[in-house]
């Protein structure tokens, strides 16, 4: 983990420096999961139950166990051992949550897009979103019960991802597994502003 250490952190020296980073992707895919996976302090959710007027809309057909959805934000915190805290800010999935985006993404530094395999057309927008705004992101692939295996390299194919960017995959109910998502999302961010020094430079 001390991998994710920069010049930017080491002079810090004590005080903490504070990191805001958001968790997206579609409708289900286990962002309040993660959210609630990482944090050291009790999460916040913001969860209602699925009503009768989410049918036809929110695609439950891949995760039929889901009673719930998040309508505004999921928000955590995690302090890496490098004394870098993470704010941890979990989007809204579906499409009439959308208008909020722009508002949780003042001040981030990246992003976690996480897709399930299942419904790989649900992240589209994640991507595209931060694509045009420059924001760095990695893809972590969930890892549901009875989803076959795919690779990194196909993940990013089907995509159309540039080799710069990350793709994991994981399984964000296990805690030590999130942890290593969003450290590999710091590592990103750090050689992308590294990287963005040097062209400047």
């Amino acid at each position: 983990m001390e991998s994710v250490r920069s010049d930017a952190v080491a002079s810090a020296g004590d005080s903490a420096l504070t990191v805001k980073i958001l968790v997206a992707g579609g409708f289900g895919v286990g962002k309040t999961t993660l959210v609630s996976a990482v944090s050291e302090i009790r999460p916040l959710r913001t969860e209602e139950a699925l009503t009768e007027k989410s049918i036809g809309i929110d695609d439950t057909s891949a995760v039929a166990a889901k009673t719930t959805t998040t309508v505004a934000m999921d928000f955590g915190r995690i302090t890496l051992p490098n004394g870098l805290v993470l704010f941890v800010f979990g989007t809204p999935g579906q499409d009439r949550f959308w208008f909020m985006w722009d508002e949780l993404a003042k001040g981030a530094l990246g992003a976690v897009v996480l897709v399930d395999t299942r419904r790989l057309a649900d992240c589209f927008a994640s991507v595209d979103y931060f694509e045009r705004r420059g924001v760095p992101f990695i893809i972590g692939v969930n890892r549901f019960d009875g989803t076959g295996h795919h690779s990194p390299e196909q993940i990013r194919d089907a995509l159309d991802l540039g080799s710069n960017v990350p793709v994991i995959s994981c399984d964000v109910r296990d805690r030590e597994d999130a942890k290593r998502v969003l450290i590999t999302l710091v590592e990103h961010i750090m050689r992308t502003m590294s990287s963005q020094r040097a062209v400047t430079y």
